[in-house]
């Protein structure tokens, strides 16, 4: 009888395949197809030779995409013929680096359920190891140095496992078949509890986990080294504890995040929705903002005046070990002084810790690249991320139309990412943080070091932020000295392509872009940042219209002291006399003699540029209506956060505005939603209704502006983006508007709307204005 014909092929399988579970998985598929040939890891993702017969081949390539592990992401399965070799077997091989990286790189991944029932089973070997992992999780991108993702090439290296790690290592049928974290507590990294001075901690008990637990609950603050660098963790319902860690961190009111044991204890804490327990339970683990509780019983400091609290699960064995010792949720904020990155190295972080933590919680295996957690949100049902960082960095995305070259850009200045870019995706990279001192600088510089090798990048174009003195585009006009080709990219139009690319909008599609937020270098000169464009990718944006120009009374002051805003407006409009004669409490408080300055300043226009920004404006009304942090605020954007937190919700009707021509496009007026904000005052109204009525105008502006353009022949879709739109109330009641009036509406869904994602917007907009002018 003629034995049944047989046939090879290569395979190529491109995506996050590695690190993932992929290759055991391709083993064990090969098997039950009956097929011999190999697979490994190389520098392009997973290579595989395969032999059998055809219909068997055919069933084992479909199902390489329908039937992959639960982390994995195949972008790509390409195949060709081969020359027979009639092999008996399928196995194995080690991996090979090759010319061309193109292997994506997983990001850490949270506990799974099987290591988790390990870790608290008093008869297994790795009872309470609080660095259990498999294929299915574990850290991935923060112990990564380079690709193929092998032992060898992560942190991991220095640990020789022990037979039993090595038997599992080495078996296709096992969970831990090529886990390069694996270990266990025989051979992997240990934890010690450490003083502030560095001195190991030795009294009873001996688990330092567990009198970690009990000295949190004693109003200890404590360093924990965690998977992408350090966290500060306390006693959420000991305020004084609290209060102790802001004094210490210099961290006067942005909310601390929480860390929960289980959906469980969050419910104690928040109310949840099935959105919301989705993103708390996904792999990527990010801290969600979730509704409060009114009986939460968490001290009023950890997040003063808010009706959220961002919570996040017990992601890593360790935390998951502390949060069921403690029996408590935890504060666990990120592991740093005020504007420097988060600490990830052990020397650095009693240096830069000593002085806040009592004791510290550290762990020998080295993070080699630092990660601060994610933020997100749900609006309108879908995710809304604020922070795109741990459990979502270095993931690709994806975007509509190839790079014709590799791409650096270099983002802002604030919440800093930088992304790179090349073929079909974009390389986004963890949150950076605010680029205005040299340490974040060092962190910025080693993170572009770091994903130029890691996704093999030779950067040919560098893109930039307009603004000459972000430490950003400093870093790329540096390249661009040493020959490398740069492109400037305005501020607005990078929030709007950024939203058009997330949404992976083609490039010729055209729509009207709207950006609203604190500050950006406009092409004039000016501080814009309330925005109308319209354009598309392909050929740019144009201005069609703004907020009118307000003074900035003291540039940057103006920013970190909102009162400037307010009475640099009533001066605009009332006059000096006037203005200083308001029976207005914001009037009384900043005194007669800053008024008088302010005033001067608006009069000779010094150190007083013009602003469009959107920002300011809820600066200005924040601060006629009383708000905590007018007088100085102690985080950015916390005026305007202030003025939500104290609306009575949505308002039925705003404040009167109009739209005035201007040099060929148009300014909304915004003197007369003062007047009524004034008026209100003077008549008794509350701060609630004042607020409500002003995002309710806020959010009719943006309809009657898109309206306008859309009237003279522009697009019917609208691309909302910049932090103002992290504004729950004004995103919410701008889209409904907006739906009324049938436009087509994109916003940010895989990056934030705030700078986080602007690097995003800068790589798309440089490689097309690049492929026009070479």
């Amino acid at each position: 009888m003629k034995a049944p014909a047989r046939e090879r092929r290569g395979i190529t399988v491109r995506g996050i395949v590695q690190g993932v579970g992929f290759r055991p998985f391709v083993y064990a598929l090969a098997r039950k197809h009956g097929l011999s040939g190999m697979v490994r890891n190389d520098a392009e993702g997973v290579r595989i030779e395969v032999e059998g017969e055809p219909e068997e081949l055919e069933r084992f390539v479909r199902a390489l995409e329908e039937d992959a592990p639960p982390l994995a992401v195949v972008e790509s399965v390409l195949w060709q013929p081969l020359a027979t070799l009639g092999d008996g077997e399928f196995r194995i091989e080690e991996s090979r680096e090759g010319l061309h990286r193109q292997a994506l790189v997983s990001p850490d991944v949270a506990t799974c359920d099987d290591c988790l029932a390990e870790v608290f089973d008093a008869t297994d070997r790795r009872y309470r190891y609080p660095f259990t992992n498999c294929t299915n999780c574990g850290p991935r991108f923060t112990i990564t140095r380079q690709v193929p993702y092998d032992r060898a090439t992560t942190t991991m290296s220095r640990f020789t496992m022990c037979p039993e790690c090595q038997r599992e290592y080495e078996d296709p049928s096992d969970r831990r078949f090529h886990a390069q974290p694996n270990a266990c507590p025989i051979c992997g990294p240990r934890v010690r509890l450490l003083d502030r001075f560095g001195h190991e901690m030795h009294a009873k008990p001996d688990d330092p986990i567990l009198k970690t637990a009990g000295m949190l609950r004693g109003r200890a603050i404590v360093a924990v080294k965690g998977l992408g660098g350090y966290h500060l963790a306390c006693d959420p319902f000991d305020g004084r504890a609290v209060r102790i860690l802001r004094g210490r961190k210099v961290r006067q009111d942005k909310p601390f995040a929480l860390m929960a044991r289980d959906l469980e204890q969050v419910r104690e804490l928040c109310l949840v929705g099935p959105e919301e327990e989705v993103l708390l339970t996904s792999p990527a683990r990010p801290i969600v903002l979730l509704r409060r509780r009114e009986d939460a019983g968490v001290a009023d400091e950890v997040a003063t005046r808010h009706n959220t609290l961002g919570v996040m699960l017990a992601y890593t064995p360790l935390h998951h070990l502390l949060l069921r010792d403690a029996g408590i949720p935890l504060v666990m904020t990120s592991g740093n002084n005020s504007d420097e990155p988060i600490a990830y190295r052990d020397e650095e972080a009693f240096e830069q810790l000593g002085d806040i933590a009592d004791f510290f919680l550290i762990h020998d295996r080295p993070i080699h690249m630092r990660t601060d957690d994610s933020v997100v949100r749900v609006a309108r049902g879908e995710t809304y991320p604020i922070r795109r960082s741990r459990g979502y960095a270095p993931s690709p995305l994806r975007v509509a139309e190839d790079f014709r070259r590799h791409v650096l850009a270099c983002g802002g200045e604030l919440k800093n990412t930088f992304c790179v870019g090349k073929g079909s995706h974009v390389f986004l990279s963890h949150h950076i943080g605010d680029l205005e001192n040299f340490e974040t600088l060092t962190s910025f510089r080693e993170g572009i070091d770091h994903f130029c090798r890691l996704f093999d990048v030779r950067p040919e174009v560098v893109a930039y932020d307009l603004h000459p003195e972000y430490l950003s585009t400093k870093y790329a006009r540096e390249l661009e000295e040493s020959g490398l080709p740069a492109v400037g990219v305005q501020h607005h139009h990078a929030h709007v392509a950024s939203c058009l690319a997330d949404n992976e909008r083609p490039g010729d599609e055209r729509v009207i872009g709207v950006a609203l937020d604190g500050t950006g270098y406009g092409t004039d000169g000016a501080a814009w940042g309330g925005e109308f464009f319209e354009g598309n990718l392909k050929s740019g944006f144009e201005r069609r219209g703004h907020l009118e120009y307000a003074p900035l009374p003291g540039g940057s002051a103006a920013i970190r002291q909102p009162w400037r805003m307010a009475l640099a407006q009533l001066v605009s409009i009332y006059g000096e006399d006037e203005a200083a004669e308001l029976p207005l409490a914001a009037v009384r408080q900043t005194g007669e003699r800053n008024a008088r300055l302010i005033a001067r300043l608006v009069e000779h226009k010094l150190n007083t540029p013009p602003t469009s920004s959107a920002g300011r404006l809820f600066d200005a009304v924040s601060a006629l209506v009383g708000m905590p942090g007018t007088e100085r605020t102690t985080y950015e954007g916390q005026a305007a956060v202030e003025l939500e937190l104290v609306a009575d919700g949505p308002a039925h009707s705003g404040y009167p505005f109009r739209l005035r021509a201007h040099n060929g496009g148009w300014v909304v007026e915004t003197q007369a939603i003062i007047r009524g904000v004034v008026e209100d005052l003077l008549s008794g109204r509350g701060a609630g209704e004042i607020s409500s009525r002003f995002h309710r105008t806020m959010a009719e502006l943006v309809v009657a502006g898109c309206e306008r353009i859309r009237k003279a022949g522009g697009p019917g879709a609208v691309a909302l983006s910049g932090g103002t739109f992290q504004n729950m109330l004004l995103l919410n009641q701008t889209i409904n508007l907006l739906k009324k009036k049938g436009f087509v509406i994109y916003r940010h869904r895989r990056v934030p709307a705030n700078d986080g994602g602007l690097a995003l917007g800068q790589a798309i907009l440089a490689d097309r204005v690049y492929k026009r002018t070479s």
